[in-house]
């Protein structure tokens, strides 16, 4: 749903203060809706006109914002019933330095009005925001971030080309400018130590040289520090910038007093190598960081390549290149070999085969012909073919996986909490340890030493390091997604990334997750008093099942065509859930379905019959009984073959540690044959189960304490993918399931839940240790540098790499293999 408001003044004096608002409201049914909220919405005080149209399910009212305000319109709507849909909005976000940035523009959009959530992501510099479009707009978000010192644009606007390698190569040209002027001051600092220092010039210990050297690297190095700190203690805040400035401020001073009014105060020292020397191994830090960030979204960079710049589209008998942009829906396109596939659709004449790699990580390609689908982006690899357009730009397979993969890299994992806590509290805490780190040396520790008290007060504020705290766990996050998408997983969250890894129960749906989901009738035993009559039979079952949507239903009906057609139709059909169907063919009442179907319609079984019906299920097949008139009639025996690598995926997941569980609405027998067939242990086979209640038993496992995995492909599997902690959806099933669902298995193959669950594990265990080093290196180099043990440049080095420490461990999970693929 989407939803804007309009202001504008209206014309009468009586309304010059009035101001129009249009409202999108969901959950209307009728006409009798749409009264009652505009009755409800005319009813408040303040509110001049209000009329709801029910086509567009928008309400449209002119209000005095100083009797009733936005907030106040939506919740009449809610308490009459019926909801206002929140819209999102994707802002890339530019200036933030650190956690602490990040968590200022969380606070500022979430003190909006109308703003539900907000979260900032450091690493991806990204807001995901969802708001109340009928109390602010999007101009209105974008404008808070600005106001605060940052900069904001809609994710969907275009970046300047070669954004992000800009400023890769403006850190590279300030790092080179540091070094150029920081090295003099370095080599006259080392003079004093190495054996050769008596050969370098002597001016590089004049107090006045030294200045002069690090005069620009305080200033125009290091300008961005400057900028940033006051933008942030302008609005209030404080960041790393805050603590860079302020520690190699205090050196460059004290060195500024020291050389030109020293002989008067008693100061003989300087450290302008400090400052700038401190600010060129910063600025090495930050150059670093931002290559390495770089690297961590190259997945989505991967992906946003793959699509074809250009397609040939078949219009008036012509054949004609055009951009890709220009396809639409209902387009026959041509593919020679070797091109990519510009856009999704099924083939209608020729046939090839298609490297479907960058879909499901698969190397072998697919065979392709006449009324199968094609993916865009995909390679076509032998022959030539014509296929229609079904889904173009936004809609296609690659689109909407760079827009997963966009939204769960822009999301935040539960585990991050503790870090956006302590960023909130971080910087005010070490500026205010410096300060008392100098007091206490001042007046304590070494009394009257301004120069040492100065030093540890510096090494304190350049130590501490909150862009480590801020990147150890989306850089993870990043770099997993990214992972998974190699692998044909596609994650919609970090929130899921993060819940998979504690997974120890997995619910599979037997057909078409277990099973092919194709399943073909073997047997057709007709009863006694209808021997001889089989083909008849089946012709009566495929017509009464001809209408229905159910794998079984058109296995039968698949059946019956093979043997001669259907010419024979039906009449008054009903599908029963879970249990069959009824109909009216030819005259007579048809029942095709379930034992349970049979007992609930009387229909009684010899006890021959029933032993029949017993042997096939031991067989492993489904067997389903019709039914004519009342009277028993035959057996249709329908066997659906396993997926070759679902034992073996069965087999990895319980080495895992994870009980894994079958869900089906067949027969007792028949699931437990192919629960033995996949591995999958008697007792663990949840049989005979309706499809409104596959998701109350997600809940009962639930409720033992379980962590629960549900893995479906069908509409009737949505409601216990929802139910579950995560949904897995086949990515060869329904768009009802996959969009219920939290993790996507592109390539419908099992072994794609373990190697899931595995990188969650590797992801959530990298993430651990980025948090682990990032608070270790914090709550052990604060008290060192604060006790004296520390020089500002050597707290300096440690503060720089501490971030590129952790986006370089977060890195390795680029080598993420699944065990099955190793060695």
């Amino acid at each position: 749903m989407s939803a804007e408001v309009d202001k504008s003044h209206v014309g009468t004096r009586k309304e010059e203060q009035s101001v129009k608002a249009s409202i999108k409201i969901s959950g209307m049914s009728c006409a009798a809706c749409a009264a009652r909220i505009e009755k409800g919405l005319a009813g408040m005080d303040g509110v001049m006109a209000a009329q709801v149209n029910l086509a567009t399910e928008t309400a449209t009212l002119h209000y005095d914002p100083n009797l009733v305000k936005p907030d106040g319109l939506v919740k009449k709507i809610k308490q009459l019933g019926y909801n206002v849909p929140l819209e999102k909005l994707n802002l890339d976000i530019g200036g933030m330095t650190c956690a602490a940035c990040s968590a200022r523009i969380e606070k500022k959009l979430r003190s909006l009005p109308g703003v539900e959530s907000a979260a900032v992501n450091l690493a991806t510099e990204k807001a995901a925001v969802e708001y109340n479009p009928a109390e602010i707009n999007p101009a209105a978000l974008i404008n808070a971030v600005v106001q605060i010192g940052y900069k904001a644009r809609r994710a969907s606007e275009a970046a300047p080309v070669g954004e992000h390698e800009q400023e890769i190569k403006r850190q590279v040209s300030l790092f080179i400018f540091a070094v150029v002027f920081s090295t003099p001051l370095m080599l006259g600092m080392l003079s004093m130590m190495l054996p050769f220092g008596h050969l370098l010039p002597m001016e590089l210990h004049s107090a006045l040289a030294q200045f002069l050297f690090a005069t620009p690297v305080q200033f125009i190095a290091g300008y961005q520090f400057y900028r940033d700190s006051y933008i942030a203690l302008r609005n209030r805040g404080a960041n790393m910038s805050v603590l860079v400035a302020m520690g190699t401020s205090a050196a460059y001073i004290y060195s500024v007093v020291a050389t030109f009014w020293g002989s008067r105060l008693g100061l003989e020292h300087v450290y302008f190598e400090s400052s700038a020397v401190l600010l060129t191994l910063i600025l090495l830090g930050k150059m670093l960081e931002a290559k390495a960030k770089g690297k961590t979204s190259e997945a989505l960079k991967k992906l946003a390549g793959l699509q074809s710049k250009n397609a040939r589209v078949i219009r008036d008998g012509q054949e004609l290149n055009i951009p890709v942009e220009e396809v639409v829906v209902g387009d026959s396109l041509v593919v020679r070999p070797g091109e990519k596939i510009p856009v999704d659709g099924i083939v209608r004449e020729g046939r090839s085969t298609v490297d479907e790699s960058m879909l499901t990580g698969e190397s072998l390609p697919v065979e392709k012909k006449e009324g199968d689908p094609v993916t865009g982006a995909t390679i076509n690899k032998l022959g030539t073919f014509t296929f229609e357009a079904t889904r173009v730009g936004s809609d296609t397979a690659l689109a909407q996986i760079i827009k997963v993969m966009e939204e769960a890299q822009g999301s935040k994992a539960p585990i991050q909490r503790m870090a956006d806590v302590i960023s909130g509290y971080f910087v005010p805490a070490v500026i205010g340890i410096a300060v008392l780190t100098f007091v206490g040396w001042y007046f304590i520790f070494d009394a009257g030493n301004i120069t040492r008290a100065i030093l540890n007060f510096t090494a304190v504020l350049v130590i501490a390091c909150p862009c480590a705290l801020g990147l150890a766990t989306p850089t993870s996050i990043m770099v997993g997604t990214g992972k998974g998408a190699d692998y044909g997983i596609l994650i919609k969250g970090g929130e899921h990334l993060e819940r998979a890894h504690r997974i120890d129960a997995l619910v599979l749906d037997k057909t078409g997750t277990i099973t092919y989901g194709a399943p073909e009738v073997t047997d057709l035993a007709a009863a006694p008093n209808f021997a001889g009559r089989e083909d008849y039979l089946l012709k009566m079952a495929g017509a009464a099942e001809k209408n229905s949507e159910h794998p079984l239903a058109q296995a039968i009906v698949r059946k019956a065509e093979e043997k001669g057609g259907l010419d024979l139709k039906a009449v008054s059909f009903e599908a029963i859930p879970g249990r069959g169907v009824r109909a009216d063919v030819a005259g007579q009442q048809v029942f095709v379905g379930t034992g349970r179907l049979m007992r609930e319609m009387n229909v009684g079984l010899t006890e021959d019959f029933q032993l029949l019906v017993d042997q096939l299920e031991g067989q492993g097949k489904t067997v389903m009984i019709m039914a004519l008139d009342g009277r028993a009639a035959a057996a249709v025996a329908v066997a659906d073959t396993i997926k070759e690598t679902s034992r073996e995926a069965v087999a990895a997941l319980k080495g895992m540690g994870i009980e894994v569980w079958m869900l089906t609405g067949d027969n007792n027998r028949t699931a437990q044959a192919i629960a033995a067939e996949a591995g999958i242990r008697e007792d663990r086979v949840l049989a005979q189960v309706l499809p409104e209640d596959k998701a109350n038993k997600v809940r009962e496992l639930r409720e033992r304490s379980l962590v629960v995995g549900m893995v479906g492909d069908g509409i009737n599997d949505a409601p216990a993918l929802a139910a579950a902690d995560v949904g897995f959806a086949i990515g060869s099933g329904t768009d009802v399931a996959i969009e219920a669902a939290d993790i996507i298995l592109v390539r419908g193959d099992l072994n794609s839940i373990a190697d899931s669950i595995a990188l969650s594990r590797a992801t959530i265990r990298n993430i651990r240790q980025n948090l682990f080093w990032a608070l270790i290196f914090n709550t052990v180099g604060i008290p060192v540098a604060a006790m004296g043990f520390l020089s500002p440049v050597v707290a300096g080095a440690a503060m720089a790499f501490s971030s590129v420490f952790v986006v370089s461990n977060a890195l390795r999970l680029k080598r993420f293999k699944p065990s099955r693929l190793k060695g």
